[in-house]
């Protein structure tokens, strides 16, 4: 099915016509359409142009007025202020538009013009170490921007660009050789858990032996120089690691909900075949020059502590390769092989003047072009509730498992406490536990701007009330239990009717829904649409308090236009939770 115009355009296309009629040379300018408490929306762009034209912006405003046509979409239009245009719509046209949404699974949501290919990079965890709260970020708010472009029709390519290359491989790698039990599993079915234990333990030991047996350090030193070489037995010991770990990833990006595909997993390795080429290309056309033997980026805008100008390292002194090497490797690839339109990369904040150097350097050197956009979004530290960085009473980084499970555990009592009333069996309390806990956390993440930091408190998470998901998913589950009292009813959509208040309050808000998501695609901003949502469910309580649906029953034709008013916003619930990477249980 095709898309359905919003309400919002309809009138802003009949207000620039008349516009473009009345002042000639006005021609294409945008009536700046809002929402408005005055009115349904309010038009603020005829004082600019009226001014620019040497015109009277009221008089203006009135010959506008009188080119507009009323009765269908626009019940009433007048004249406010210096030059406000005060625009009501019809209860029919309300009723209408959204009948139009309902008969399309897409909601009526265009599907983008000309669409490119984004390639985003999040949720990368380093290999042989544990996944910690600092990982959280990146992972939920890539996965919602990845479902949110998918949804407007942009082609994604996802990428995981885990920590798998380094010297600490050197040690690990010389350690296993030596001893070489100590990843064996005790039976087929490996749990993350296990996994991860082995690692922990591995590591630990490894890196007692290097701190105090001096030839064993020696013969680590000599394995990176193997693993960098490509000797074969090294690269074999380095993939059980790299395997190893993604047992482990795979069982919390499980416990997140997230689907991780072993493709879309390119580390820092997957590009070490360019690195000496990226290098060469630098230096050959001059972007990057030799500085005390390392290769280097400089910028004007850059500068160290002492006035010095601070480079991008892409090379070091001793041959090896910094992180800029990787990274603008990775960009050639995905510009070039994977034809990216955009790239975004998911990273912390305190990462912005890397990236920022790596991408001027990218454009200079041509790979990065007005065609071709990078952007960093950059997300602020998970706090705890005093405000600092979180971390546990010993003062360590918060094991991301543990967190998660602590979430599930809250959210399942707080289930449980309803269980009853709603009639749910054992298991269905430990699925909706699930289902309400990881919302929880995604939504206490997504919910906020991603540039900002965030106080983690389970506490305000799993409540019932405010700005949780938990909120919305009693909302979504309220409707369902509505739709199943309702008996013989079913919903229709009826125009002829007269709204009440909260009926067009709610209507012209679900109306939203589709110029809301093209907002938080362009703008890489999920915490849009986590608080249309929030908003969604607190005009559908107004309505559901002010507008009785079932009990006490109403004339039929009334309930079942407010029964549709319900089910699409259930289903506008449903699919704007679903982008967030967040379930909506039928019964809660």
């Amino acid at each position: 099915m095709a898309s359905v115009p919003s309400l919002a355009s309809s009138v802003n296309q009949r207000v620039a016509d008349a516009l473009a009629s009345a002042l000639p040379e006005a021609g294409g300018a945008d009536p700046l359409l809002r929402r408005s408490d005055r009115a349904d929306f309010q038009a603020n762009g005829i004082l600019a142009l009226a001014k620019k034209a040497k015109a009277n912006p009221r008089e203006l405003a009135t010959t506008v007025v009188e080119g507009i046509p009323t009765g269908d979409l626009i019940q009433e239009i007048e004249v406010s202020g210096p030059g406000f245009l005060n625009i009501t719509i019809t209860d029919r046209a309300i009723i209408e538009t959204l009948a139009a949404r309902a008969l399309d699974d897409r909601l009526g949501v265009p599907l983008a013009q000309n669409p490119g290919t984004t390639v985003i990079d999040y949720a990368q965890p380093n290999v042989a170490k544990e996944m910690h709260v600092g990982h959280l970020r990146s992972a939920v708010i890539g996965a919602a921007m990845v479902e949110i472009l998918e949804f407007t029709g942009q082609k994604v390519v996802r990428r995981h660009h885990i920590g798998d290359w380094g010297t600490q491989f050197g040690m690990l790698i010389q350690y296993l050789l030596e001893h070489p039990h100590e990843l064996d599993h005790k039976s087929d079915e490996v749990s993350g858990e296990e996994a991860m234990s082995n690692l922990n333990r591995l590591y630990k030991a490894s890196r007692a032996l290097f701190d105090s047996d001096e030839e064993f350090k020696t013969r680590a030193r000599a394995r990176v120089v193997d693993l960098q070489a490509g000797e074969p037995e090294t690269l074999e010991l380095w993939q059980r690691f790299v395997d190893e770990s993604k047992i482990y990833f795979y069982s919390v990006f499980n416990k997140l909900d997230m689907d991780i595909q072993d493709p879309d997993v390119v580390g820092e390795s997957g590009y070490n075949d360019m690195l000496v080429e990226t290098c060469k290309l630098l230096e050959e056309s001059g972007v990057a020059v030799r500085s005390n033997g390392a290769l280097c980026v400089f910028f004007d805008d850059v500068k160290g502590p002492d006035g010095n100008p601070t480079p991008l390292i892409v090379q070091k002194s001793d041959g090896g390769f910094g992180y800029a090497a990787t990274d603008l490797s990775a960009i050639r690839d995905r510009v070039g092989n994977l034809d990216a339109t955009e790239l975004i990369y998911v990273v912390d904040a305190r990462q912005s003047l890397h990236f920022k150097m790596v991408f001027e350097t990218a454009r200079r050197a041509g790979w990065l072009s007005d065609e071709v956009k990078a952007v960093q979004l950059a997300f602020g530290t998970v706090l705890g509730k005093d405000g600092k960085p979180f971390k546990t009473r010993e003062g360590e980084t918060v094991r991301l498992v543990d967190l998660l499970d602590e979430a599930v555990e809250r959210a399942t009592a707080v289930v449980r406490e309803k269980a009853a009333k709603v009639g749910l069996t054992e298991a269905e309390i430990v699925e909706n536990g699930q289902y309400v806990g990881i919302g929880a956390v995604k939504y206490a993440d997504l919910s906020t701007s991603a540039a900002r930091d965030y106080k983690f408190d389970l506490d305000q998470m799993v409540s019932l009330n405010g700005d949780t998901s938990v909120y919305l998913q009693y909302a979504y589950a309220r409707i369902k239990s509505i739709l199943r009292n309702a008996g013989e009813r079913k919903p229709a959509a009826h125009p002829e009717l007269e709204l009440a208040p909260a009926e067009r309050a709610l209507g012209l808000h679900l109306d939203q829904f589709g110029e809301l998501i093209a907002e938080a695609a362009a703008e890489h901003a999920p915490h849009k649409l986590a608080a249309y949502l929030y908003q969604l469910s607190s005009l559908f309580t107004t309505f559901y308090d002010q507008c009785p649906v079932v009990k006490p029953e109403p004339e039929l034709v009334v309930g079942e236009n407010r029964l549709f008013l319900c089910d699409l916003t259930a289903r506008t619930l449903s699919k704007g939770m679903s982008l967030l990477g967040i379930r909506t249980p039928e019964k809660l």
